[in-house]
């Protein structure tokens, strides 16, 4: 008998193997039954107290004519941002706890897009703040004609636009990429790291773009917050008195603490070769992802004396229609 084989070429076995992978499996912070509940009343309670804090800063701000001025209303769209950030992330994880581990592949995709744009909005508002510190404290004389409101709102649509395009290219570049060997994913979220592990077609021009375009979108910030501080310590270790130095360190103060607890957990995480990145990182994505959305409220409220008599006010306000 003679038997007829046919071969189908490589490209369309790839084809039927990518289209199979309609979900990916997200193994998230552990894989024991009985961590799953306290894991899910913990995220919980974080989610709660993020969204409830940074509410809280963005209606206190809002209700308060004392603090319509630049620094307020960049600190307005952190809170925003930080609200997002923090829905693209735990409300998933919550699921997860208590049901099956799995996510969509146009869901992860879109998870992965909204991470990267509203982490890096994050980091250029920190950057956008730290350019408002510098000019209050180095140039007070110009600081009503530098920080115009036209300005302030052209600084924070550059600050959503530019990292919404970064992240765009980063996702259509991984919406390339072929999988089909696993789609079990090591992590809590869908990021491009672990993603690109998944891949069994190359991922040399993704990982061409982490190296080149993605260190000057993560560490250009950085940078531009850096170079304000070294002013701003030159300035301020001129000022004679002791008092007038304190004063204009507290002014910094939160907003440092912000930037040390933001940058110095997501370099841990990205700043490293592509081949090292483990599950030890999960401790430190949590930091920057979750951790600090919620401590933001906390840092920039409990050493401003302005925005706690913002708090005090609104507080009295809802007590009095109550």
């Amino acid at each position: 008998q003679n038997f007829l084989y046919i071969t189908r070429p490589k490209s369309m076995e790839r084809v039927n193997q990518t289209s199979s992978v309609s979900e990916f499996i997200l193994l998230g912070l552990s894989s024991r039954p009985e961590d799953q509940k306290p894991l899910f009343i913990l995220f919980l309670i974080i989610y709660l107290v993020t969204l409830t804090g940074n509410l809280l800063i963005i209606l206190a701000i809002h209700s308060d004519p004392h603090l319509q001025t630049p620094m307020y209303f960049f600190l307005t769209f952190l809170s925003f941002t930080d609200i997002c950030f923090t829905t693209t992330i735990v409300p998933r994880m919550l699921v997860n706890f208590l049901s099956e581990k799995t996510i969509s592949y146009a869901g992860c995709l879109t998870q992965m897009y909204f991470i990267y744009a509203l982490g890096n909005t994050d980091s250029f508002l920190l950057a956008v703040m730290a350019f408002d510190r510098y000019v209050a404290i180095c140039d007070p004389f110009h600081y009503v004609t530098i920080m115009s409101h036209h300005r302030c709102v052209l600084l924070v649509a550059f600050s959503c636009s530019f990292t919404h395009m970064h992240s765009l290219l980063h996702t259509l570049l991984l919406n390339h990429l072929i999988f089909c060997d696993s789609n079990v994913i090591h992590h809590f979220l869908c990021d491009l790291s672990p993603l690109m592990k998944l891949s069994c077609s190359s991922t040399f021009i993704n990982e061409i773009v982490i190296m080149t375009e993605g260190p000057i979108v993560l560490v250009t910030p950085f940078l531009f917050i850096t170079f304000s501080y070294m002013r701003i310590l030159i300035t301020v270790l001129k000022i004679p008195s002791a008092a007038g130095k304190h004063k204009a360190f507290s002014t910094c103060g939160s907003h440092l603490t912000a930037v040390t607890l933001f940058y110095g957990s997501i370099f841990y995480v990205y700043l490293q070769p592509l081949s090292t990145y483990t599950v030890q990182d999960h401790i430190a994505t949590i930091v920057y992802t979750v951790l600090t959305s919620m401590l933001n409220p906390f840092i920039y409220s409990l050493r401003n004396k302005d925005l706690k008599q913002g708090l005090r006010k609104l507080m009295g306000k809802r007590k009095a229609q109550a």
